[in-house]
């Protein structure tokens, strides 16, 4: 039951709508993040009455509940500040990471994704992990600007609102390994750096040519008022609960976190100026970490039925990630960090899957799963003898997991909400004030 609900159906609740209860709740029950979240102006208002008088003029609330919920709104109060400020007006987004914001990289440098990807939303493949819409996709709409084009894309592509470097299967640091092994991409976060250099001076000297077709190319001055964002390290954990030890992947993490950060000064130097940094996922949750596994031993999944021991490493991951970017800001004095906890968004979503209207967040939508024979999205194989497609299920809006790798477009567009409001960032910046640094906020 979520925490709007107990106090919902509280015996001492005041006659409040379920947005009204929703909003109280997350102040009285001390919901993660509270201090944090950028309260809407509803919100205050009903935290303000809730404190005072229920609808019948009497008092609503328990007396334990006095002094220090008022303390807790003033405290509550402060995330709204940023509001008031002008939104940003990024004329593009460029961003680095892996398959879960690649919107075509590693289709346009390998075999193309194929159907049924794409097709609940597009229609069609549209070089996508989902069967529609990324997180990054949601980024752009909120931001009231097209789809990214990906970069190694060469045909019928804009890049005049920024451009995508991220490919499926992308790490942080570079795997000795090929794609053709375990599906690792050659094009690592120092790469996709690289790729931003080449692309930004390659633009300035196409701009200043006479016959160039300037419509589809950034604006060069654009380039330092632009929004760069980051969702890479997944791939990073995943290669190492595949070749390492858990004290080799602790000792290796500062390696890895270090190799980020010389990314994002990399981009720094390079004239970017804002940047909205995602951290990874509750990796143990994914159904492909999970559907091999019988008879597990107590304590090695959680009540969801994810991996603890993977999601410990992603949590420590985070931490150390989170850390280094707050450094990061020091280093780097005209720099807009904001860090972007989707762990916490995601885990959110798997622990209340009924309730948010998801079946078992363990189920795969794409593909045929049966009996340890596994025909994965748009491929296909032999199940008894019968030769069987890897369709997608009939409503992919009610899973989590698209593919057993990665989220549904419902899901993305679930977290997007959690996230982009600033609710779940350090410090606590919705995207559309991403620009602003932390000073002067």
């Amino acid at each position: 039951m979520s925490l709007s609900q107990v106090w919902e159906r509280s015996s001492t609740a005041p006659v409040l709508s379920s947005a009204h209860a929703r909003c109280f709740s997350s102040l009285f029950f001390l919901d993660y993040p509270l201090l944090l979240r950028p309260l809407s102006s509803r919100c205050i208002s009903v935290y303000w009455a809730a404190l005072v008088f229920s609808t019948d003029g009497k008092m609503a609330l328990p007396k334990i509940v006095s002094v220090a919920a008022l303390v807790l709104l003033v405290a509550a109060v402060g995330g709204v500040e940023v509001t008031r400020l002008r939104p940003c007006d990024f004329p593009a987004i460029y961003n680095f990471g892996d398959s879960n914001s690649d919107t075509g990289g590693i289709s346009a440098a390998f075999e193309p994704i194929r159907a049924p990807y794409g097709e609940n939303f597009f229609r069609k493949p549209a070089g996508r992990d989902c069967d529609g819409r990324l997180i990054v996709d949601f980024i752009a709409e909120h931001l009231r600007l097209p789809y990214l084009s990906a970069y190694l894309n060469s045909l019928g592509t804009s890049y005049r609102h920024g451009a995508n470097f991220a490919t499926g299967g992308s790490t942080i640091r570079r795997q000795n390994e090929t794609i053709f092994e375990y599906g690792i991409s050659p094009f690592s976060l120092d790469m996709q750096a690289v790729q931003f250099d080449q692309f930004k001076a390659r633009t300035a000297d196409l701009y200043n040519e006479a016959t160039a077709d300037r419509s589809k190319l950034p604006e060069p001055q654009e380039f330092s008022k632009a929004l760069y964002t980051l969702d890479i390290g997944q791939n990073d954990l995943s290669v190492g609960f595949r070749k390492l030890s858990n004290d080799q992947l602790r000792a290796a993490m500062p390696d890895i976190v270090e190799k980020f950060a010389s990314a994002v000064q990399n981009l720094y130097q390079q004239g970017a100026r804002s940047f909205w940094v995602h951290n990874t996922g509750p990796i143990g949750c994914l159904p492909v970490a999970t559907m091999y596994i019988r008879n597990p031993p107590p304590g090695f999944l959680d009540q969801f039925g994810c991996i603890k021991g993977q999601n410990e490493m992603a949590m420590e991951f985070n931490r150390q990630l989170k850390d280094r970017v707050r450094k990061l800001r020091a280093e780097l004095p005209h720099a807009a960090l904001i860090y972007v906890d989707v762990y916490t968004a995601k885990y959110g979503l798997i622990s209340d899957t009924k309730n948010q209207g998801f079946t078992d967040p363990i189920k795969i939508c794409c593909g045929h799963h049966e009996n340890d024979v596994n025909v994965w999205c748009g491929q296909r194989g032999v199940f008894n003898g019968t030769e069987v497609y890897g369709a997608s299920c009939a409503t992919p809006s009610t899973y989590i997991s698209w593919d057993g790798v990665h989220y549904s477009e419902a899901a993305n567009h679930w977290v997007a909400n959690r996230i982009l409001n600033g609710s779940l960032s350090d410090p606590p910046v919705p995207v559309t004030h991403a620009c602003y640094q932390h000073a002067a906020l």
